[in-house]
């Protein structure tokens, strides 16, 4: 009960970034390596914070899903941002020309991502003395994929192709996402976090129902073969949202998204329309976040404690998972530690309370 989990991203190490823009300057071995380090960087903070559930923090991506147009053909990756100046904003991102049929003829790069967190935490396991120790259970670990939507989003419609529209596009990109998830469960992978955040930002003015037809249709062939979560946020671009911050729009009929556990932004949101909660219980696990990736406020566990037990006057413990309000990927890497250690540490003071705690 209190599962305490991520969504997927972590913020880069200093170095890294530096890194990520003088690519050039690296063999492949040596970026092999950088690779490596990176996430064995993001799963030491992890791993030290107590999380249940951890990921690779999507280290080797640019953005949570910027790095996927590079696995696809039939696109053109050289657009460049209409504005580059002012304060930041999503017109400071560039949309890709497609240019041809969109085809992954190696899959999305989700594969490889899973098999290095697995070897590397495999690597980690043996360790008995400093700081950390997992000598007990392994935590769960996570994959992460973003939805055909709001792959879609980044990309510029082409009429002459039958691209019409995003939904066209969409569909286009559909039995590619739904291919790697496929071969994500192939490879071993029991957890996969289908990211549409796009979803929930555009509820207000798209059919809902629409979106629960596409998010099924992506996850059909891997349901029951792995636990499926989604995470639901009004867009976090520099910690900026995108869509207007409300849940009612999309229920009740995201409650019909065929998925194992559904993830809702909180935190920033002063736990505006908590109650929703509720419902989502009523079908599946909901994940809440309980930490504003949006401020430097650092939550104390006695914050989180108080946090949790408003979410448990509307859900039971065993229905409850505990989460930041998004990746942390837009956070500070000493704020994002911080953030995650107390929020481990206020799930464990409630699970005290319940009785619970076997830590």
């Amino acid at each position: 009960m209190l599962r305490t989990s991520v969504i997927g991203s972590y913020p880069f190490p200093g170095w890294l970034e530096l890194a990520s823009q003088n690519l050039e300057r690296f063999g492949p071995d040596d970026l092999a390596e950088l690779q490596d380090d990176a996430v064995i960087a993001a799963l030491h903070d992890q791993l030290a914070a107590g999380l249940d559930v951890v990921t690779d923090g999507e280290q080797t991506r640019l953005d949570f899903n910027l790095s996927f147009y590079g696995h696809l053909t039939g696109i053109d990756l050289e657009s460049a941002p209409p504005r580059r100046f002012g304060p930041p904003a999503h017109d400071q991102r560039g949309r890709h020309q497609v240019t041809g049929p969109l085809i992954a003829p190696h899959g999305l790069g989700a594969v490889a991502e899973w098999q290095r967190l697995s070897r590397l935490i495999s690597g980690l396991r043996p360790r008995t003395r400093g700081p950390i120790d997992i000598t007990g259970d392994i935590p769960t670990l996570k994959a992460s994929v973003p939805g055909p939507y709001t792959l879609s989003g980044r990309l510029l419609p082409n009429p002459e192709l039958g691209y019409a529209d995003r939904w066209a596009l969409t569909e286009a990109l559909l039995p590619l996402v739904r291919k790697e998830l496929q071969d994500l469960v192939a490879a071993g992978c029991r957890e996969i976090s289908i990211d549409e955040p796009s979803m929930s930002c555009y509820a207000h003015r798209e059919d809902p129902r629409r979106f629960v037809d596409i998010f099924n249709r992506t996850v059909e062939s891997i349901t029951g073969k792995a636990r499926i979560c989604t995470h639901l946020c009004f867009g976090n671009y520099k910690a900026r949202a995108v869509g207007p911050r409300q849940m009612a729009p999309m229920f009740p009929a995201f409650l019909d998204f065929k998925c194992d556990e559904m993830h809702v932004e909180m935190a920033s949101r002063e736990f505006a329309e908590l109650e929703i909660i509720a419902q989502i219980a009523g079908r599946m696990d909901v994940a809440v976040g309980v930490i504003d990736v949006k401020s430097y406020y650092i939550e104390t566990p006695d914050d989180v404690a108080r946090r949790i037990r408003r979410c448990l006057g509307h859900v039971s413990p065993e229905r409850l998972v505990l989460a930041p309000d998004c990746g942390l990927s837009q956070t500070a890497r000493w704020a994002a530690r911080r953030k995650l250690a107390n929020m481990v540490a206020g799930a464990r003071l409630v699970r005290k309370e319940l009785g619970a705690d076997q830590a």
